[in-house]
């Protein structure tokens, strides 16, 4: 399914798009109506659940596949390749494509080994549209989304993300609390 931009050099990432990236996910608006967090044999590479469903990190998945990032080649490539700095949350021996780039820990890591770490901060204006943002929700549960570029009357930027009821665009960035932001670099 098209390139494998993880694995170009750092201006390989320049077509991801941050405008692009948050229209790709505003599309999934209205379509990924529910949630569904149930294990499933997948394709590979771009293999997907059913459009209809996902979890939180299926926005963030298709939305960059969309620009020809494929989050499940890049992740599981990555993690054969340095498994022991992935974390072991589930108690793996060794990596599953069907599921690796489907958790939130596991996509923090991938991320932030390739660069795209930024500080984490609870000022709204230090949030870009097309940033992806990952929240601790309490009890071991991890969160995902994509910063938007619409904001509350009050300037925080909005999230397209799934948090239970499928695909929204809501007002979530400071209402968890956040452990991880990252930016592609490029344009945006």
């Amino acid at each position: 399914m098209g390139l494998c931009l993880a694995l170009l050099s750092p201006p390989g990432w320049a077509s991801i798009d941050a405008q692009r990236l948050v229209d790709s996910a505003r599309q999934q608006v209205g379509v990924t109506l529910s949630y569904d967090p149930v294990y499933r044999k997948l394709d590979y590479p771009g293999g997907d659940v059913a459009l209809s469903t996902g979890v939180c990190t299926d926005v963030v998945i298709r939305a960059l596949r969309d620009q020809g990032l494929d989050l499940q080649q890049a992740v599981h490539e990555d993690m054969r390749a340095h498994f022991s700095v992935y974390p072991k949350n589930w108690g793996l021996r060794s990596t599953d494509r069907n599921i690796d780039h489907r958790r939130v820990p596991n996509l923090m890591t991938w991320l932030r080994r390739q660069g795209m770490a930024q500080p984490v901060s609870e000022v709204a204006t230090d949030y870009r549209a097309g940033d992806i943002v990952t929240w601790d929700l309490g009890r071991g549960l991890t969160h995902i989304g994509i910063v938007s570029d619409r904001q509350t009357t009050s300037g925080v930027p909005l999230v397209l993300h799934n948090i239970g009821s499928g695909t929204r665009e809501e007002d979530i960035l400071l209402r968890f609390k956040v452990i991880g932001h990252y930016r592609f670099p490029g344009k945006g």
